[in-house]
């Protein structure tokens, strides 16, 4: 498989194809081969992931007019959340097309949520240098179509770190912070220790293989454990 063939797969020709190559290279595949650190697809996973919040708040707020401020904030993140840019990732088979290091490929990398989410981010910031906004909202929409109508009707999984910002903040301000307690691993396969601090009190611990992940399961943490502390 190469890059002409994942430009079929997405629908989407790029004047310029090594900001492709570099969006679907993972760090791994940059340390193994010794090259510069730039050459993975971290700055663009960081652009991509801004421009895919620009764009679904485009979309939501010009689709639902009469939907308030926090309900849109909630949709848009159970949209733009790691799994649901996993599911768009692996439905448009991003995983084989991804340019990792031969151990990050013997222990599953092709298949793991996070490396996937963050190379569709990193798509998303390459169409954005490539086209511009009209190109990287078209692929947006066209790819988040079904879960952006899913979100809508309500059929989306949670996101436990919208529902318990929800919840402290119905008693009054939510003095919550997401603390990396520590990172263990190679830099290409690091797992991430994140608490939920409440009023400077832990409430909740998670660990994942990106920050993101781990959050969201220190949320759940919190959620699970309601009853051990005043919300």
């Amino acid at each position: 498989m190469n890059d002409l063939d994942f430009q079929r797969v997405i629908k989407y020709e790029f004047q310029n194809v090594d900001l492709l190559k570099k969006a679907l290279t993972h760090s791994s595949y940059v340390n193994e081969e010794r090259m510069n650190s730039t050459e993975n697809n971290e700055r663009l996973e960081f652009l991509g992931d801004a421009i895919l919040d620009a764009v679904i708040s485009d979309h939501l707020y010009r689709s639902l007019n009469d939907v308030e401020e926090g309900e849109l904030t909630k949709l848009r993140s159970i949209i733009v959340c790691e799994r649901s840019l996993a599911s768009c990732g692996i439905a448009l088979s991003v995983g084989d097309y991804l340019h990792l290091g031969k151990g990050e490929i013997n222990s599953g990398g092709r298949s793991r949520s996070s490396i996937i989410a963050d190379a569709v981010e990193a798509i998303i910031g390459a169409i954005y240098l490539d086209r511009g906004w009209n190109a990287v909202q078209d692929f947006v929409i066209r790819t988040f179509y079904a879960l952006i109508k899913d979100a809508i009707a309500g059929r989306l999984h949670m996101d436990y770190k919208s529902e318990i910002q929800e919840r402290l903040q119905s008693n009054g301000e939510a003095d919550i912070s997401y603390i990396i307690e520590k990172e263990e691993g190679p830099d290409h396969d690091k797992v991430f220790y994140t608490n939920l601090l409440f009023k400077g009190k832990i409430i909740g611990s998670g660990s994942g293989r990106s920050k993101k992940e781990a959050e969201q399961k220190a949320a759940k943490q919190a959620l699970e454990r309601g009853g051990t502390f005043v919300f």
